[in-house]
């Protein structure tokens, strides 16, 4: 949420929790691992919540956490989308829809290799929409990886309008079992749920699993929660300071700066 331009904080936050649980309790990988062959693979495939990754891979110590005040300033490569030049990132997205097919072909190459890793990728729920993300779960199932794991943030928007408004999507889990996959789904914000969840991974051997994780658009700020107008905001250093207090137990605060569009 830098002067230089902001961010999509209402779906960062939507999945920072399971970012966050997924290093702190389920992925194999860690800063002085993060090239070994053996590591487990995150693929963030709704490129514009990078913020969430950015900050979880700061915390478990991938790279400097002051680096996130460079936040879009040209001298470094902190940016709206996952960048490689990051330590941590394994592969740049932001076009919807792609990250799914890159996600087999590593996992393909463990099963082909004899490892024993996983991939796991985050997918948004309006990506759903994206035709390439059924034909990778179609090749998935065919190939029986049970090494992947397609987790969905089903916040319920896609871009500034309701997901069943525009395209509707459910019933999620009964479309991916049509196409071969064992399903789950969670409340995204309950660790205790994750944690019961991701422990039974894979669901079926010799199938593919996909977990709807139900989560809340701004997730943590009551003030942001569930608006369309704020999927992407550039905020001012008030706002900020604002928002920091209401994290942190100080009554809700009120944003009044002009949302941006970007298209």
């Amino acid at each position: 949420m830098s002067a230089g331009g902001g961010c999509f904080i209402g779906a960062s936050l939507s999945c920072a929790d399971l970012i966050v649980f997924l290093y702190a309790s389920v992925l194999h990988v860690r800063p002085q691992t993060r090239t070994a062959i053996d590591r487990d693979y995150l693929f963030l495939s709704k490129g514009h919540d990078v913020p969430a990754l950015y900050g979880t891979l700061a915390d478990f110590g991938f790279f400097d956490a002051q680096r996130l005040a460079n936040h879009l300033s040209p001298r470094d490569s902190i940016y709206w989308h996952p960048n490689r030049a990051i330590p941590g990132i394994e592969f740049h997205s932001g076009s919807l829809g792609h990250l799914p097919a890159v996600a087999i072909g590593v996992a393909m190459d463990i099963k082909m290799s004899g490892g024993a890793n996983r991939v796991f990728v985050i997918v948004g729920d309006g990506e759903l929409n994206e035709g390439s993300v059924w034909e990778a779960a179609l090749v998935a199932a065919a190939h029986k990886l049970d090494n992947l794991v397609v987790v969905v943030d089903r916040n319920g928007f896609q871009a500034n309008v309701r997901t069943e408004d525009l395209v509707p999507l459910e019933p999620i889990e009964a479309k991916f079992a049509a196409f071969g996959w064992a399903t789950a789904r969670i409340d995204g914000h309950d660790f205790s749920e994750m944690e019961g969840c991701f422990t039974r991974l894979p669901f079926e051997p010799g199938k593919p699993s996909v977990i709807v994780a139900d989560t809340v658009r701004g997730k943590g700020l009551a003030s942001l929660e569930h608006r369309a107008d704020r999927w992407f905001v550039a905020l001012t250093a008030t706002e900020i300071d604002t928002l920091l207090d209401e994290l942190h137990g100080g009554g809700v605060a009120e944003v009044t700066s002009e949302p941006r569009i970007v298209r």
